[in-house]
């Protein structure tokens, strides 16, 4: 096949001039420009829309697309003028109203405008960066009517107005409302912001300053916040019907900062009706408006905060302080859950559970509980009372709250090792009277403890239980062990208690009646026997005693006394009179004891199993005790308590100070030996502070002391002083 012979196209000119009639713009302009008058005139049925695109469309394609889009912006101009007129000459109510009319007209006016030179809008104008049509009607509005000088200041005044009255209680057309503020955001956000946003916060501010100062004056905390409430209630409900959504945020500052932020200081002080007044009538409904209010404002809530915490701590500190109150250290520490239960409720229910307000809470707490160096034994002293008598009848649920609440005001203690001290001697007579309520109880407290404080705390208390348990099987294999005969004489029960878990003290012991002395022997070789190693030491004071006791007219009755009651009744079955001294070179008791028990004994209605004379609560050497041939008791079991100071004598104060002090010693001794063998070299200000950081869980240690140990470490050569910088500490290994 032979190839294809090529072939060159050409396109050729007109063979005639295609020729333009000069006229031709001029003739096109005007069909359009009427048009747009009928439009305007509202005239626009009879017009062809084809027709008049098609001759816009000529007429940028023939390039006088600039005659094109000049004349419209003079026809337009035209036409809002004569608006303008139409508008200024509105009286009253119906200035907005025909304004509204007349930006409707407009707008249709320009769509249809806009359809019939979409060409233009899409070719002549991007490539002249000249204004889009739309867009050019919105501004030729805003030049010709929105800013001109007789519409523009009118204008703002009227809605100014329109909203003043709605504030006052008025109704008014909010939807035109809504109609004439879109139309000013349409304009422009410029627009919206300049000449009506900005005049409107203004006068916002300027109201709510005047009315802010006439509530302040008038009503009470609790009134004012219910009236601010409202009031920002109402403008957010005003933006949403006829604002622009972004006027909210600056309107709702204006009203909190007028209503709220210059009066926080005093609404919070307000006498008989500010915070503190809320807080103690527990005002929840008022503080939690009180809340919900300030937390929009700077600073609003540590305002709330520090005058919380302020009426906290002086209400603490007078409760920990009041002489009255520490009379009854169970009452004591009730007062201090009470107040605490308050506060947290008003926390979960007027303070949205805020983690500040609890944390300051806490603070004020962990301050004034620990302004009264005796908390840790009141502490100790109602969880005995608690695990005595106050939880019989109570539920498994109600005793675990019980004990949580008192583990809560346990962490605020900054001496845990006091309480430790206390808790130990109070857990030690519970347990040997065997008065504790509940062993549940009793346990689930110490895990409690072991939970907070570690195995440490509470490995002694654990060994207290152990021994208890050793006991039982101990008195088992005792009268296993013994023939027949011993059953005739007294019935011993003992508790071997182990020397370091117990808070014992070395006590002298008293002498026993000959009777229990020869049982108590029969149990030491027995004891001894099957243990080797062992040392055992009577604790008589521990102990108690029941003694079968025959009055006058044959009265019987069964006696439950300490071991000390015991030693003194025992005195009159050979005697019928004697004196205290005489007692007391018989039995040996100590004084003070004697003297508690002679007082149980003698001037305890309805207990008094013996006579005094002369008769008087105080003790002395020569007063004569002899047995109440009369006493009488419609119970068979009588039970004789001691006399004794529910909280500590201040010797007794004093003396439990220094053994606290005393085992202090080591343990701030090997935390510093602790941080300097990993440390090695350490100043002297940073081994105090790595020292209190790490014993503040159990007590917070005194600078002075902590000195004090370190001389002894370098005296002992754990540590040495720095040669050259004497403030610098090195370990020796």
């Amino acid at each position: 096949m032979s190839a294809q012979k090529k072939r060159n196209f050409k396109i050729e000119a007109f063979k005639h001039r295609v020729e333009v009639d000069p006229k031709y713009s001029e003739k096109t302009w005007k069909i359009l420009e009427h048009a747009i008058h009928e439009i305007y005139n509202q005239n626009a049925s009879g017009l062809s829309f084809e027709e008049l695109y098609r001759n816009a469309y000529n007429m940028v394609l023939h390039k006088y697309g600039e005659k094109l889009y000049s004349g419209l912006v003079t026809t337009m101009t035209w036409h809002l003028k004569e608006m303008s007129k139409s508008v200024e000459a509105a009286q009253g109510g119906f200035f907005l109203e025909e304004l509204n009319r007349k930006w409707g007209d407009h707008n249709k006016a320009l769509q249809m405008i806009r359809d019939i030179l979409m060409y233009m809008d899409r070719t002549f104008v991007t490539t002249t960066h000249k204004v889009p049509v739309h867009e050019l009607g919105l501004n030729l509005w805003r030049d010709n009517i929105v800013h001109t000088s007789k519409i523009q200041t009118r204008l703002i005044s009227t809605l100014l107005d329109l909203i003043q009255q709605e504030r006052t209680g008025e109704v008014i057309n909010r939807g035109l409302m809504r109609s004439i503020t879109k139309m000013l955001v349409d304009l422009g956000s410029s627009v919206y912001q300049e000449d009506f946003e900005k005049p409107f916060l203004d006068v916002s501010a300027r109201f709510y300053s005047v009315e802010s100062q006439q509530f302040i004056e008038c009503y009470d905390c609790g009134d004012y916040l219910k009236k601010a409430e409202r009031r920002l209630n109402e403008e957010m409900e005003r933006v949403s019907h006829y604002l622009d959504p972004k006027t909210e945020s600056k309107l709702t500052q204006v009203v909190e900062k007028e209503m709220i932020a210059n009066h926080m200081q005093r609404l919070v002080h307000m006498e008989n009706s500010g915070l503190v007044s809320m807080l103690i009538d527990d005002k929840y409904e008022d503080l939690a408006r009180m809340y919900n209010l300030f937390r929009r404002v700077p600073e609003g809530l540590s305002t709330i905060r520090d005058v919380m915490t302020s009426h906290l701590r002086e209400t603490g500190k007078q409760l920990v302080s009041d002489p009255e109150r520490l009379k009854d250290p169970v009452d004591f520490v009730q007062r201090l859950l009470d107040e605490k239960d308050k506060h947290d409720k008003i926390i979960n229910t007027a303070f949205n559970n805020d983690k500040t307000f609890q944390n300051a809470l806490n603070s004020s707490f962990e301050y004034f509980i620990n302004l009264n160096n005796r908390s840790p034994e009141f502490i100790s002293l109602y969880v005995d009372d608690k695990l005595r008598k106050g939880l019989k009848g109570v539920s498994e649920e109600d005793v675990e709250i019980i004990l949580d609440k008192v583990m809560m005001l346990f962490r605020y203690l900054q001496e845990k090792d006091v309480f430790e001290k206390y808790y130990k001697q109070h857990l030690a007579k519970r347990l040997l009277s065997g008065k504790t309520v509940s062993d549940d109880a009793e346990r689930s407290l110490i895990v409690k403890l072991k939970t907070e404080c570690g195995y440490q705390f509470t490995s002694k208390l654990e060994g207290m239980f152990t021994d208890m348990k050793t006991s039982q099987d101990t008195m088992q294999g005792f009268y296993a062990s013994q023939s027949a005969d011993i059953a005739e004489g007294p019935t011993l029960v003992v508790q071997v208690l182990t020397t370091g878990s117990w808070p014992t003290q070395p006590i002298t012991t008293c002498n026993l009646p000959t009777e229990i002395l020869g049982v108590c022997e029969k149990f030491k070789s027995y004891y001894l026997g099957t243990h080797t190693g062992r040392r055992l030491s009577w604790q008589t004071n521990m102990g108690t005693a029941d003694l079968k006791a025959t009055f006058g007219k044959n009265q019987k009755h069964e006696l439950n006394v300490s071991t000390y009651q015991m030693c003194i009744l025992m005195l009159f079955n050979s005697t019928e009179r004697l004196s205290c001294k005489e007692i007391e070179q018989a039995t040996e008791i100590p004084a003070s004891d004697l003297k508690r028990c002679l007082q149980s004994l003698a001037c305890v209605k309805g207990k008094n199993v013996l006579c005094k004379d002369p008769m008087s609560k105080d003790i002395a050497e020569d007063d004569v005790f002899f047995v109440n041939d009369k006493f009488s008791s419609k119970l068979v079991k009588v039970k004789i308590g001691t006399v004794v100071a529910q909280k500590e004598s201040e010797p007794e104060k004093h003396e439990t100070r220094q053994r606290v002090e005393e085992d202090r010693k080591p343990q701030i001794e090997a935390a510093i030996v602790r941080i300097m063998k990993s440390r090695r070299v350490l100043d002297h200000n940073n081994i105090v502070a790595e020292v209190t950081k790490q014993l503040q869980a159990r007590f917070l240690p005194n600078p002075v002391v902590i000195k004090k140990r370190i001389e002894s470490l370098i005296e002992r050569e754990f540590l040495e002083r720095d040669k050259a910088d004497r403030k610098l500490y090195r370990y020796l290994a």
